[in-house]
């Protein structure tokens, strides 16, 4: 396995009105590989990937992302990452490919084909449409779509299937598992839907009140746990840990 790491957190502290929500947070996601981000409502998931994302401010630890540090090169970096942070916010008036285009404009990537992309995510005959006449599904699927439109190294997805009914989903997940494979990118995950975690992922972190608990190897987990990752999961929720001790960092 690759020792190359597209996202690598160490220490990470987050403090709001005096209140410390991310708690000496420690990340590693490899290149190429799904890392499937799981946790209870409020456990920090979002805050993590706000902090991965620039959006925060650590108020302590480092990131570095694609190996250079977030925090000195915050601009280029954000120029290979593509990313839903909660309920995607499109031009309402504006239709499903003015949105992409005008992404495109402000990311500086040039020429992209925004009709393939709208057919990958199932768009195909909703280019013209003004958002404001899309469901919540097409709404989250215009979002997957500008979150790749512009081929990003490394996608953060927060609850990115949201809204899909359940072909959407299956659709959405052999789209993530063909941008790994066939665009080399790599994608950092949270669902509430463990099965579709399973389904795809290579590594797994948990997060529990602001701290990553465990890390582990899908493969690792499913040797243990009879259920697999559910089974992993409502372990460490109820208190006991995972039980995992070859993590993902191990080359």
């Amino acid at each position: 396995m690759t020792t190359e790491f597209a996202v690598k957190a160490t220490g990470l502290v987050k403090t709001f009105a005096g209140q410390e929500v991310i708690k000496n947070c420690q990340m590693a996601v490899r290149k190429g590989t799904i890392y499937g981000f799981l946790g209870a409502n409020g456990s920090g998931k979002t805050t993590v990937f706000k902090l991965l994302l620039g959006l925060l401010k650590p108020d302590a630890g480092t990131i570095e992302i694609l190996g250079k540090n977030s925090s000195i090169n915050r601009n280029k970096i954000l120029k290979s990452i593509g990313s839903i942070i909660e309920t995607p916010l499109f031009y309402e008036h504006l239709s499903a490919n003015e949105n992409l285009a005008l992404h495109l404009a402000y990311m500086g990537a040039g020429s992209a084909d925004i009709e393939k992309t709208l057919e990958m995510v199932g768009l195909k005959s909703a280019g013209n449409l003004p958002v404001s006449k899309f469901s919540l599904g097409m709404r989250q699927r215009l979002g997957i779509a500008r979150a790749i439109i512009h081929n990003p190294h490394l996608l953060v997805l927060d609850e990115p299937v949201n809204g899909l009914d359940p072909m959407g989903i299956r659709e959405m997940r052999e789209l993530f598992l063909h941008l790994v494979k066939d665009r080399n990118m790599t994608i950092v995950i949270s669902s509430h839907i463990l099965s579709e975690i399973e389904h795809i992922a290579d590594a797994i972190g948990v997060i529990v009140n602001g701290r990553i608990v465990e890390e582990a190897a899908l493969s690792s987990i499913k040797d243990r746990f009879s259920d697999g990752l559910e089974d992993f999961f409502f372990n460490i929720m109820s208190g006991n840990g995972g039980g995992i001790n070859a993590g993902i960092n191990e080359a």
